[in-house]
């Protein structure tokens, strides 16, 4: 008899045919998987239930009176510390934009069979924890230390793949204070809920979703980069459609991106907005893990001409999305509101998005389509 193998229920990643629908197994992720409802973007901090999840394998079943984070590898005092201890460390809260780094990947040309997110991969919550530097700083890192992986108790198969999810930083994201990373056990000021990795996570601003690994575990420092599935396999732009062997660069922070509150009232079905004519208020959110966003833009004309939204200051919440706002004149017809976001270092959204194979960091400007009438 052939030796049964996790191969034989995990395939390879791969590109859908032209004209190939949603399947059924993309369908079971969407619906294990939630977006942001787009009227929720109103929301500055976003409630827990309406924050995005996404969960590679199963939630773990969590017992936080047992549990316990494990620091070691390339320290001078490997570390046990239960939640008693870590909330002994000065406790930190840090609001934080989280994107999913596949959101958009449903809009690709041809479409990354995966997680087929939209546009509502996203949300914004209050964290609270340790900051990782003060961890680390208690074990001591040893000077050859280049990495620390993290480890969750979340355990699947991935193309092949037997794993626990991990992911690494390098040593100078992980250890510098200006950077924020949290080892978080409360969201919105309460206990982490279980789909958002109780009792504890991992939370990186400015990163894509990849890298807040959920229902930490492990830290673990080693002296040479970190090779495992998600940080050398998963998690890489790949331009090329067909070359295996395309080794990628690495996903790493987000992306500009503005959304827009989607206007009027929609049309059950096709969710398209209907408004009447006249001055048409339009508001949302914008952020990028590289800055600042400085301009917002809206387009009615499939992008001919633009108006500028007033974009509200970063404030004392320097990873958190900004509110912008504008008024839009609604004549009657059908109409396309087009919005984009270009961040204090010049990165703006595509009108046109380039394509890679994970289908990830896609920021193409969001399309709402309205009616007038």
């Amino acid at each position: 008899m052939e030796q049964a193998s996790v191969h034989d229920v995990s395939a390879p990643g791969r590109i859908a045919s032209p004209g190939e629908g949603i399947s059924p197994q993309e369908l079971a992720l969407a619906a294990r998987n939630h977006g942001l409802p787009l009227e929720a973007l109103r929301y500055e901090v976003t409630p827990p239930g309406l924050h995005y999840v996404l969960v590679h394998y199963d939630i773990p079943a969590a017992d936080p009176a047992g549990w316990s984070l494990a620091v070691d590898g390339r320290v001078r005092t490997p570390l046990t510390l239960d939640l008693a201890a870590l909330r002994a460390f000065p406790a930190v809260t840090h609001r934080v934009t989280m994107e999913c780094a596949g959101n958009g990947r449903a809009r690709l040309t041809p479409r990354p069979v995966s997680q087929p997110w939209l546009l509502e991969a996203v949300g914004t919550a209050d964290w609270t924890g340790v900051p990782l530097h003060l961890v680390l700083d208690g074990a001591g890192v040893e000077p050859d230390a280049v990495e620390a992986v993290f480890t969750g108790a979340d355990h699947g198969v991935e193309r092949g793949v037997e794993q626990d999810y991990r992911r690494s930083l390098p040593m100078a994201a992980a250890t510098a204070d200006d950077h924020g990373v949290l080892i978080a056990y409360a969201m919105n000021g309460l206990p982490l809920p279980p789909q958002h990795g109780c009792p504890l996570r991992l939370v990186v601003p400015g990163w894509y979703g990849m890298a807040h690994v959920k229902w930490l575990r492990g830290i673990t420092l080693v002296d040479t980069p970190f090779t495992g599935f998600q940080q050398a396999e998963a998690y890489r732009y790949r331009r090329s459609a067909d070359d295996p062997d395309d080794p990628g660069v690495p996903v790493t922070r987000i992306a500009p991106r503005a959304l827009m509150v989607p206007p009027g009232f929609p049309d059950f079905m096709t969710r398209t907005r209907v408004v009447h004519p006249g001055p048409v208020p339009l508001e949302g959110r914008a952020w990028s893990g590289h800055g600042a966003v400085t301009r917002v833009e809206v387009s009615a004309d499939g992008g001919r001409s633009w108006i500028r939204a007033v974009v509200a200051p970063r404030g004392p919440h320097r990873w958190a999305w900004q509110a912008w706002s504008c008024v839009w004149t609604a004549t009657p017809g059908h109409h396309t509101l087009t919005v984009r976001a270009t961040d204090a270092e010049g990165r703006t959204q595509p009108l046109e998005q380039p394509w890679n194979r994970g289908g990830f960091g896609n920021n193409l400007v969001q399309d709402v389509p309205v009616l007038c009438c």
